[in-house]
């Protein structure tokens, strides 16, 4: 039980929704999915995106490409636009690069990508090597990958770089990421978020790890900042908690009728994000995670109940 993931959630199939059989309700394919403006900008985004790591880690194997251009266009043709990836997910942004390019569907997608090394000239080889990864002289988002815990000077002195890149219209927007030991590092990432004016932050945050919610979310929508969000179902943790339990009937108040929905609405009931990248390697889970953005979101009172429900599974 202890291994179950998202896939073996969904293949119990008793009371865990339409999903569970790979099947989108009719009512929500029908509807749009939520779109929140860029701060910065306001350039509007959908709240569903794509995260690259480890599921699109899969190097030339032709089949497994196939399937994952299937995830790419469900979330394109489904109204989203929004993929994330990196230079250390390994082959990951190679193949997203690579699938764009194939099915040309690069115009259709916000593209994101990272750096994570350290100097100038290490800095703007790893930037280079993602253009030509990624097929595309421009990208939309760049970020300074896991900056919690790094060192201020570096940091500020390769947004400095970033932004000139920037300015060269090489990117539209710049921000930062973290993804490790999240509330440890939540008082840096604030620091951040009030002297650098940056346009996004990426941040882990889920039903199972909240400690974003009390400071750090406020304060980006205080200083105009977007927020991307890594991890919605903790590592499959939340997916384990409920394996084999049916979802409650009150989730049907807010339009959940998958376990997935359930995990990801909480998250987009947050007016401060303003996308949820969550990752898969089936149309289906991609197709679930975008229904939970056509549908009702819980209120504030709603999400505590869920909060408790949660922490009693």
């Amino acid at each position: 039980m202890t291994r179950m993931t998202r896939r073996d959630v969904l293949r119990l199939g008793t009371g865990l929704g339409v999903a569970a059989l790979g099947v989108a309700p009719v009512h929500a394919q029908e509807k749009p999915v939520l779109a929140r403006k860029i701060p910065r900008s306001g350039e509007v985004l959908p709240v569903i995106g794509l995260g690259t790591a480890i599921v699109f880690d899969i190097g030339s194997d032709a089949g497994q490409r196939g399937k994952r251009t299937k995830v790419i266009q469900t979330l394109l043709d489904g109204g989203a636009r929004v993929i994330d990836t990196a230079p250390s997910y390994g082959t990951a942004e190679s193949v997203v690069g690579d699938l764009l390019a194939e099915t040309k569907l690069r115009a259709k997608a916000f593209l994101a990508t990272k750096t994570r090394v350290a100097g100038r000239d290490r800095v703007i080889a790893e930037l280079q090597q993602s253009q030509r990864r990624l097929h595309s002289e421009k990208i939309d988002l760049i970020q300074i990958h896991n900056v919690g815990f790094a060192d201020q000077s570096e940091v500020a002195s390769q947004l400095a770089l970033l932004r000139e890149w920037k300015a060269r219209g090489v990117y539209r927007y710049v921000g930062v990421t973290h993804s490790q030991d999240q509330e440890s590092a939540n008082g840096r990432l604030i620091e951040l978020l009030k002297t650098e004016k940056l346009d996004f932050m990426q941040v882990n945050y889920s039903m199972a790890e909240r400690s974003v919610e009390e400071r750090l979310l406020p304060v980006a929508a205080d200083t105009g900042t977007a927020i991307l969000v890594n991890l919605p179902f903790a590592r499959a943790r939340l997916f384990r908690a409920v394996a084999g339990k049916a979802l409650p009937d009150w989730a049907k108040e807010f339009d959940a009728s998958t376990w997935g929905q359930f995990f990801l609405k909480y998250i987009l009931a947050n007016e401060a994000i303003n996308c949820v990248l969550p990752g898969t390697d089936k149309p289906e889970y991609m197709t679930d995670n975008l229904n939970s953005a056509r549908t009702r979101l819980p209120d504030a009172a709603m999400r505590k109940k869920m909060v408790q429900f949660i922490g009693e599974v």
